[in-house]
């Protein structure tokens, strides 16, 4: 199974792309969408949605998974990047991908095992996972990496409970 975790952002769009193959997790590509400061909201918006569209279609995940949007006191950031978030879950709904979200609280829990855990915690967990040689810059890659794996923690525990409840 593929799964796309995405952090989502107007500025910068982290995402990462794991392969679960069994118990393994295996990255296969992670980096970000940057919009430029000072561009029209809109064509910022668009730029995001067509970053997305062309990752879809490259990497071909059977999953998405978002971080949903924690309370901002900056009402017009929020809107920004609750507006990005749109057309991220636009770009995956058109594809016909499954969209699943969680808290970051529930992505430190999968991770770290603690979900009040502090961001450096997750993302050294995070590398390890993986295995990759250092923690990927910016944060938002790592984050999103973070929110992948949190999903194929998450998927292996769903299907359980669905075979249980099946049986």
């Amino acid at each position: 199974m593929r799964i796309l975790g995405i952090d989502p952002g107007i500025a910068i769009v982290g995402f990462g792309f794991i392969d679960k193959q069994g118990s393994k997790l295996v990255p296969v590509q992670y980096g970000c969408i940057q919009t430029e400061a000072h561009t029209p909201e809109e064509e910022r918006l668009l730029h995001v949605y067509e970053g997305m569209v062309q990752l879809i279609d490259k990497y071909k995940p059977d999953a998405v998974a978002l971080e949903k949007l924690f309370f901002n006191r900056n009402v017009t950031t929020a809107m920004s990047v609750g507006q990005a978030r749109g057309v991220m879950v636009l770009a995956a709904v058109q594809k016909g991908l499954p969209v699943s979200e969680y808290t970051p609280m529930q992505v430190k829990q999968a991770i770290v095992g603690y979900g009040k855990a502090e961001k450096r915690q997750v993302q050294e967990m995070t590398r390890m996972f993986l295995k990759l040689q250092a923690i990927p810059k910016p944060d938002d890659v790592a984050d999103a990496l973070a929110v992948a794996i949190c999903h194929a923690h998450s998927s292996t525990l769903n299907s359980k409970i669905n075979e249980v409840l099946r049986s």
